[in-house]
């Protein structure tokens, strides 16, 4: 994926920021470490296509150590709220985010008592099966938006549990860099049963 020099030197600054971190909270596994940049930075550099052009904001949900909402954030110039319940995590995404300049707004909050505007985009990565997933998210989503969820290879059979209790448009797309992973782009969701 092609960076501007500026991105990818903020970008790699992030990094940093992560592996420094890491030594004293559980940003990350020790063993991902040497490979942050393809892990976790790239891995999460593979949504920025998908995202609908003149998105004004967006919501990533379980942030941890901030993949993939402050890399996108970062990349796209989109501000992105963050959400995390963990206090440690979300001061280290205050002092990467003043590191990196990055336009995302911190909230230390569980999801489902966290007070946002609807966004027309919501992201999240490795924080639940999609069936859960999609109920933290849908309180989160403006009317006509999508949820970007990058998925590893039981993507399928989370998708059959989910239909049994959500309607929803799904699209998956392929991810570049895992042929066993996709990410799963959803919109029009409802409960199951009730009319859309």
């Amino acid at each position: 994926m092609s960076l501007s020099p500026e991105v990818e030197a903020r970008l790699r600054l992030y990094a940093a920021l992560v592996a420094k971190w890491s030594e004293k909270i559980n940003l990350i596994s020790r063993h991902d470490m040497p490979n942050i940049w393809s892990r976790h930075i790239q891995d999460s550099l593979v949504l920025l296509p998908l995202i609908p052009a003149q998105t004004p904001f967006a919501i990533d949900l379980g942030s941890g150590a901030g993949f993939p909402g402050m890399v996108l954030a970062i990349a796209s110039g989109i501000p992105f709220t963050l959400v995390e319940s963990d206090r440690r995590k979300c001061i280290f995404l205050t002092e990467a985010a003043r590191q990196t300049a990055a336009p995302v707004t911190v909230l230390n909050t569980r999801i489902e008592g966290a007070r946002t505007a609807p966004a027309p985009l919501i992201t999240a990565r490795a924080l639940a099966p999609l069936d859960k997933l999609i109920g933290l998210a849908l309180p989160h989503l403006a009317p006509g938006g999508i949820c970007l969820f990058p998925k590893g290879r039981g993507a399928a059979e989370e998708l059959t549990a989910a239909r049994r209790l959500w309607q929803m448009d799904v699209q998956l797309a392929a991810n570049p860099l895992d042929g066993d992973a996709c990410i799963l782009k959803v919109s029009q969701i409802h409960h199951a049963g009730h009319p859309a």
